[in-house]
């Protein structure tokens, strides 16, 4: 008998957008889901564990690790690097587990083309939103050039992401997506799944 092979759910966003309180939800939600651990030369936010949250290393070692060709993908966001180990990503599908990532656009686009049946959602903030309505309030406090460059930021994604499921403003929407590949998971909150064991 044929195994199946695990999906690969990508949460995506602009930085400070809000997919990794969404990610975290959706991760007490469905303990079906395995979630990937990024890698990241930032410091650790207040609160952050190493490990869980993220695994923070060094420039040097991350740039070690792009050289010997660890990375399933990797970006710059706001002068620091992220990344996906590519290993325990690709064991963990090949033995049948569905599993979360929440990055940037920037690897979105590299893991679509790396994994093409991925299933990836963009993450609209409703700061966003309000550009697109065009709110004269918050024009008027931000300025038109600002929200200019906002709405053509979101076009582009849009354009050139080809994400599968394009807008996600709440949690009740996020987990409809997942729920239609989980529609017996448990509703208990009580811990988060296992991450996926890293090298």
């Amino acid at each position: 008998m044929i195994k199946r092979r695990g999906t690969l759910f990508v949460v995506s966003a602009p930085s400070g957008a809000g997919k990794t309180t969404l990610c975290r939800e959706m991760r007490l939600r469905l303990h079906e889901l395995a979630y990937s651990v990024s890698v990241t030369t930032r410091a650790p936010r207040p609160g952050e564990i190493d490990g869980s949250d993220f695994r923070f290393v060094s420039e040097g070692d991350f740039r070690a690790m792009l050289a010997r060709g660890e990375m399933a993908e990797w970006a710059t966001v706001h002068g620091n690097l992220y990344g996906t180990p590519a290993k325990p990503l690709e064991a963990a599908l090949r033995d049948g587990r569905d599993v979360l990532l929440d990055i940037d656009t920037q690897g979105a686009a590299q893991l679509r083309a790396r994994y093409p049946d991925a299933v990836l959602i963009f993450v609209a903030p409703r700061v966003y939103q309000f550009a697109v309505v065009g709110d004269q309030a918050i024009h008027e406090k931000c300025g038109e050039q600002f929200w200019q460059s906002v709405v053509e930021r979101m076009r582009a994604h849009f354009q050139t992401e080809k994400f599968s499921h394009a807008l996600v403003e709440a949690i009740q929407e996020i987990g409809s997506v997942l729920a239609r590949h989980f529609p017996k998971s448990s509703t208990d909150k009580n811990e988060l799944p296992n991450e996926i064991a890293q090298d």
